[in-house]
């Protein structure tokens, strides 16, 4: 890759929701913003295995905008191929990252083991991309920073993290570098979610690189609770199991206070709630570690925390997929792509009484996506499964900021970038977001492509 005076590129997150590596390199000093996996596609999993267009031990330094697998879980590959430099974060974003990383690394291993011992896998060995080792030593490199403060990074470089609501400790950040002030809003979450902040605004910046998830759509106004509770209860009703698969931090959280809202309502008294996915048990205690990172009470924490029946024994969850009792199954991983909830669609999927609900992004190429898109068999564990179940999607409980949320944030800014960059988003997604910014703000943005090297 050339060097220029100071540069911006994506390494990953480019036309793409999963991958997000975002390198400014500054007279030769290279600061990472974010470092996540691929996932979906098998195009996009290959990029995992690839070398990065730059090595990792000419980065000086990576700054996390928050702990999600597409964010952070190419961290242990990086550190294991040569990076040593810090790894500056939030305090819960350190927290949330060490179940994220190590499971990550766990799952890898298990999964390769499993595909050895079965023979379904194309590799022969078939190998984990990192392990729980490489995860732990990746987490040694973590340096905490609160939000609020401005600390230094190499090269001269100062950073700021404020609130970007999403998930426990997810932040924008700002970076100020040779008098240029480049803001990134990492995923931004939504307005008057229940559970977490409202992104906060930021004042100004030179530079700004913005999410597009939902850079195309708008979430429906209707009530998520009420969503939720009519999809659980009309599956009760027919005798049926809902199996949620979730992402183990955030998602999984904001289902349970929904459930619990519903239950304070005197609704769905007698079905059963299921936790199974130890890194979500976890990673609810962690909502009264970092009390300051969301709005709930201590009172309404231990009520939330309290309403599902927690499984991290394999026996327990074996137990939840074999009975036929109407419940709620809360599982990981949220878009299929591995962990229990494989297991508990296997169970459940080939039946019609059952639901499967989604409740957040189903990005291209998973199990999730595929079943959203009308698929009657997903292949798990080379098996493949039918789908009989009914599906529900819930994409108003989405944690992730809609189009008309990405405006308002990016309308806070006081004075116009003078580029905006467009990322992690599938292409029509950050194309509409690009037609829009131009369109209501009379901004300049563009979407970059994987590697193109822009001079800020």
């Amino acid at each position: 890759m050339r060097t220029t005076m100071f540069t911006l590129s994506s390494l990953g997150g480019a036309s793409t929701v999963t991958g997000s590596k975002h390198l400014l390199t500054n007279n030769g000093k290279r600061i990472l913003i974010d470092c996540g996996l691929f996932q979906g596609l098998k195009n996009l999993r290959d990029l995992n295995w690839a070398p990065l267009s730059v090595k990792p031990s000419s980065i000086d330094a990576v700054v996390l905008t928050h702990a999600h697998l597409d964010h952070s879980g190419y961290l242990p590959k990086l550190v294991r191929d040569g990076f040593r430099g810090k790894i500056f974060a939030t305090e819960a974003t350190r927290d949330v990252a060490e179940l994220i990383l190590k499971d990550s690394g766990y799952l890898q291993e298990k999964d390769a083991e499993y595909a050895n011992r079965k023979g379904f896998s194309k590799h022969k060995p078939a190998l984990p991309l990192y392990g729980v080792r490489d995860a732990e030593r990746a987490l040694e490199r973590f340096s905490a920073v609160p939000f609020g403060k401005v600390v230094k990074l190499p090269g001269g470089a100062s950073l700021l993290f404020r609130h970007a609501g999403h998930i426990l400790g997810a932040a924008t950040v700002d970076i100020e570098w040779g008098g240029k002030r480049i803001v990134f809003s990492g995923d931004l979450g939504r307005y008057g979610d229940p559970v977490m902040h409202d992104p906060e605004p930021v004042p100004g910046a030179d530079y700004v690189v913005i999410e597009s998830t939902y850079g195309d759509r708008t979430h429906e106004p209707s009530d998520p609770t009420e969503l939720l509770g009519s999809v659980v209860e009309r599956t009760v009703r027919r005798g049926g199991t809902v199996v949620i698969p979730a992402f183990a931090v955030g998602r999984a959280q904001s289902l349970l206070y929904h459930l619990w809202k519903l239950r304070s309502a005197g609704r769905l008294s007698k079905v059963p709630i299921y936790l199974d996915s130890p890194m979500a048990i976890s990673a609810t205690d962690l909502l009264h570690a970092h009390r300051d990172d969301h709005r709930l009470s201590p009172e309404e924490c231990d009520a939330i925390c309290g309403i599902a029946t927690y499984t991290r024994d394999v026996e327990d969850s074996k137990e939840i997929s074999a009975s036929s009792y109407p419940k709620v199954v809360i599982s990981a991983s949220g878009m299929a792509t591995g962990g229990r909830v494989l297991h508990h669609l296997k169970a459940f999927a080939p039946d019609q009484k059952n639901t499967i609900l989604f409740s957040g992004y189903q990005a291209a190429g998973t199990r999730g996506r595929a079943m959203l898109q009308g698929a009657r068999e997903i292949k798990i564990h080379g098996q493949w499964i039918p789908v009989l179940a009914e599906l529900a999607d819930l994409p108003a409980l989405s944690a992730h900021a809609d189009s008309n949320e990405l405006m308002r944030w990016l309308s806070e800014l006081r004075h116009a970038p003078a580029r905006t960059f467009i990322v992690h988003g599938e292409s029509d997604a950050a194309e509409a977001l690009r037609v829009r910014i131009g369109r209501d703000l009379g901004w300049d943005a563009t979407v970059p492509r994987q590697d193109q090297v822009f001079d800020l």
